[in-house]
């Protein structure tokens, strides 16, 4: 299949409207085409700096701007960090991903989060952060110090997102994307279904993603997490089959991309996540919790692997491995 840009709406539309298992079944033959089957890309995430952020996603617990209950954090150590990450390789997870609920980094804060990455890399994981916008020098230091992925979602379709957040507009989330490309490195870029918005918004958000100069590497597709408090507590809940169509049409459209299972998972049956995996899902986040959310824990996410034959791709040896393991074999 010849990897497209230049998908229209409608080419979206057309897939999507197709009778449910026709979508599947086509999702996961180009998924076989392009990825080993059966294989997950498993990832953790942990929150590096927890609420009191200045923006007003209508979805987040972490804006100051809602009461919904959320005890702030500061900046967590560094040592911290590398101790969850240790234990998140042993887990199983590939990548580690560190969030932070700021609207952008300062300058005061590069040297800490430079830190935390040439960490987490040495112990031969991939490395992913999401801080907020990002100008053209501190993504190019962040590329620097090994980080591989930046996670920046555009959320919601171009013409839904001010019901959503009104403190940055969809194109300072497409700029933070150029500067991260600009600077090399992969993109993890996706959204939220379950927002309240129509079939459009959810079309209109996979013509955004597809139609990017590059797709992106890494792609989460979310299942709002409704959290008392925020503007989006009592929104009516998505139908599953929805949002594994969307799940289905990214596959279709951005053949080579990870296609990620994030936000909402918790509340899923295992045959549902089974049917967005079939639907060409190849990656999720295990662990307790997604930065202030609950997630499907560790075990439970064992025993689901097993239960559908799933192999979780293997962290790569870190740098005290190899050098043990060449010091072995000099000997």
């Amino acid at each position: 299949m010849t990897v497209r840009n230049d998908w229209t709406r409608s080419d979206i539309q057309a897939l999507y409207d197709q009778p449910f298992l026709d979508l599947v079944f086509q999702a996961q033959q180009i998924h076989r085409e392009h990825f080993q089957a059966n294989t997950i890309q498993v990832s953790t995430l942990l929150s590096i700096k927890t609420g009191k952020c200045p923006e007003d996603c209508k979805y987040c617990s972490q804006s100051v701007r809602y009461d919904s209950k959320l005890e702030a954090e500061k900046r967590i150590a560094v040592e911290k960090v590398i101790t969850e990450a240790k234990a998140a390789k042993e887990s199983g997870s590939s990548r580690f991903c560190m969030g932070a609920a700021w609207r952008n980094p300062h300058e005061r804060d590069m040297p800490y989060v430079l830190e935390m990455v040439q960490e987490v890399k040495a112990l031969g994981m991939e490395t992913c952060m999401t801080l907020g916008m990002l100008n053209e020098s501190q993504a190019t230091r962040l590329k620097d110090a090994g980080l591989d992925y930046y996670n920046h979602n555009l959320d919601t379709s171009r013409e839904y997102y001010s019901n959503i957040i009104t403190t940055r507009t969809f194109d300072d989330r497409l700029d933070t994307l150029d500067h991260v490309r600009q600077a090399g490195l992969k993109v993890c870029s996706g959204g939220i279904v379950g927002l309240g918005e129509g079939k459009q918004d959810r079309i209109g958000l996979l013509h955004e993603l597809a139609t990017l100069p590059l797709h992106p590497e890494s792609v989460p597709i979310n299942m709002l997490v409704p959290i008392e408090g925020t503007p989006l507590a009592n929104v009516d809940k998505l139908d599953v089959t929805e949002w594994i169509r969307t799940i289905a049409v990214a596959r279709i459209i951005m053949p080579h991309s990870y296609i990620r299972l994030s936000a909402g998972r918790e509340a899923l049956s295992d045959s549902d996540q089974a049917l967005a995996f079939m639907a060409g899902a190849n990656s999720l986040f295990s662990g307790e919790k997604l930065l202030t959310t609950p997630n499907a824990g560790d075990g439970r996410d064992k025993q689901l692997f097993e239960k559908l034959g799933l192999t979780p791709e293997k962290p790569k040896p870190s740098v005290a491995e190899l050098s043990t393991d060449a010091m072995s074999l000099s000997a």
